[in-house]
């Protein structure tokens, strides 16, 4: 299991906004802003996106390698995967896959995919085996 993740981006505030729209209607709506000052030397400032009590996606300011990134963000529902593909697409994404189910995985796999502005690879996905009461 993943604890966190940095991506580093290209345009610190345009990202910010971006992931703040693209990553609401999963429930991801916890943001915390970390200094930099405060780690060891050249640590860099961070702005962090979570929920539940655990704070996991990061952007920092750097060199971006675009392809060089895949995230795939766990959805509820696939009303969610899809909300998460049309905030992406109205705040700059790039289409990459439109919402659907990836019948190559598995006919209850459900996913969007998405470039963010940075050209990383985003992907909204629904397995329904991974939510069963």
């Amino acid at each position: 299991m993943l604890d966190h993740l940095f991506l580093s981006v290209s345009d610190i505030e345009r990202s910010i906004r971006f992931y703040e729209a693209v990553l609401r209607p999963l429930g991801i709506t916890a943001r915390l802003d970390y200094d930099g000052k405060d780690g060891p030397s050249g640590h860099p400032d961070l702005k962090g996106f979570g929920a539940n009590g655990r704070m996991f996606f990061w952007l920092r300011e750097g060199v971006v390698e675009g392809k060089a990134v895949h995230v795939g963000f766990v959805a509820s529902s696939t009303a969610e995967v899809e909300a998460a593909y049309v905030a992406a697409i109205d705040n700059g994404a790039t289409a990459n896959g439109t919402p659907g189910a990836r019948l190559h995985y598995d006919p209850n796999y459900y996913a969007a995919n998405v470039l963010d502005p940075d050209g990383y690879s985003l992907e909204f996905v629904y397995k329904n085996w991974q939510h069963a009461q």
